[in-house]
């Protein structure tokens, strides 16, 4: 079974879309508040720096050169305005850096004329300077930098952080909520996959839509768990209704007949109907799991000594003795001696005895365990039917002589366990069977 490269589980990503669109909220509100705010900002600003400009242009015009003299002495002696006489040799830095400055220079010059200047430093001393003519005379006005602080950058981003933080908890908390419901259904579901059909869902919830589900899964439950009883009372009826009459007719071919190789295939067919009665019964009803840590090479060992028989099937095993898996040792014993028994029917050229290779390799929390056979194989678009019950891929098979569930009962233990299972055909001729197991330790 083929994995996605990236999984997310539904928490998460609901997590992940609820961040994404709060925090693009949170950064367009700033952005947006940013504009609003720069514009009437910029406004007030220009208002009182040009009512500065015009004061300050107002005294010096009304005065010859030694009154004005007089005047820029007096401003020069405050802290909040200074009147500078300007000289062609200044050196100044435009004011314009960011949004705030670009509209409040404008504004300015809206207010003072095209020809005043705004600076952000002359002559490398910083303030905020605007130049300013009477008649042929320029003058340069300084005031104090607060107006340079006057700006949105940077001035609201611990309330921005804040805002994440919340968001980033927010979006946690409502993800949890509603993907609660969803998580319980799953679990449930869960559940009802493992033969726990007794699972019920809160019938008594709020929401609606959520009410719904879980009364029809509570339904849908009752009435699987009916239905599977029903069945193993009638596979276990039928199991006992079919053996008595086959004992009877196994003890009287064993008297009756007196042709040994009529008798010979008599019970042959016999033992060939016993064992489809035992796969009926495997999948119907499977055993209790109990999971412990297991040696992996020591059971495979275990379970493939039945087979060692080199006229019908050799086994070969070529694994680690540390491996250890989490599982059943009834439950992967049946999984193992299905797929053995699956290799010793279909697995092999006319003529000839299986042969199965075992091996087994650790990857991360898994362990793969892989038995390939070398018969024909089975046609591509037939392999994903495989694990189908009843079915048989027998275009491609010798003497099809079995129920079709080998290999149902295989998927079914496999995923009762937690693994996976994955059927191909391998490279250069037969089919490979993969079980991935639960690593343990």
């Amino acid at each position: 079974m083929s994995r996605p490269q990236l999984a997310l589980n539904l928490f998460w990503r609901t997590f992940a879309l609820q961040a994404l669109l709060l925090v693009g909220v949170v950064l367009a509100w700033q952005q947006t508040f940013k504009a609003l705010e720069a514009e009437p900002r910029a406004l007030e600003a220009a208002q009182q720096l040009a009512g500065l400009v015009n004061l300050s242009r107002a005294a010096l015009a009304h005065g010859d050169a030694i009154s004005r003299v007089a005047v820029i002495r007096s401003l020069s002696s405050s802290e909040a305005v200074q009147v500078r006489v300007a000289e062609s040799s200044d050196r100044w830095r435009p004011y314009e850096e960011n949004a705030f400055s670009r509209r409040l220079a404008a504004e300015l010059r809206g207010r003072l004329g095209p020809d005043t200047v705004v600076a952000r430093s002359v002559n490398d001393e910083y303030g905020l300077w605007v130049r300013f003519s009477i008649e042929r005379d320029a003058f340069w006005l300084q005031t104090s930098a607060a107006p340079l602080s006057i700006s949105t950058e940077g001035s609201n981003w611990w309330w921005i952080a804040i805002a994440l933080v919340a968001t980033v908890l927010g979006s946690a908390a409502i993800a949890r909520l509603i993907n609660r419901p969803l998580r319980e259904l799953a679990d449930a579901a869960g559940r009802i996959r493992e033969g726990e059909y007794d699972s019920r869902l809160d019938e008594s919830t709020l929401t609606s839509e959520v009410r719904k589900v879980n009364m029809g899964f509570n339904r849908m439950a009752r009435e699987l768990g009916k239905m599977e009883e029903d069945r193993t009372v009638m596979l276990a009826g039928l199991s006992h209704d079919l053996r008595t009459p086959l004992a009877r007719l196994r003890l009287e071919a064993e008297m009756s007949v007196s042709d040994e190789l009529a008798r010979q295939y008599m019970a042959q067919d016999i033992d060939q109907l016993d064992a489809i009665i035992n796969k009926f019964m495997d999948y119907a009803r499977p055993s209790e799991l109990q999971l412990h840590s297991l040696p992996l090479a020591e059971l495979v060992e275990h379970q493939a000594q039945a087979f060692r028989d080199p006229s019908q099937l050799r086994i070969s095993c070529r694994l680690q003795p540390q491996l250890q898996v989490l599982a059943d040792e009834t439950e992967l014993g049946r999984v193992l001696l299905n797929v053995f028994e699956n290799a010793r029917r279909y697995g092999h050229a006319p003529n000839e005895a299986a042969w199965v290779e075992v091996s087994a390799e650790a990857q991360g929390r898994w362990v793969a365990l892989r038995l390939r056979d070398h018969g024909p194989g089975v046609p591509p678009d037939k392999l994903s039917r495989l694990t189908t019950p009843f079915f048989r891929g027998d275009a491609a098979r010798t003497a099809a002589t079995g129920a079709g569930l080998g290999l149902a009962i295989v998927e079914k233990s496999v995923q009762r366990m937690g693994g996976e299972l994955e059927i191909a055909n391998a490279e250069g001729g037969g089919l490979l069977t993969t079980i991935r197991l639960q690593r343990a330790g």
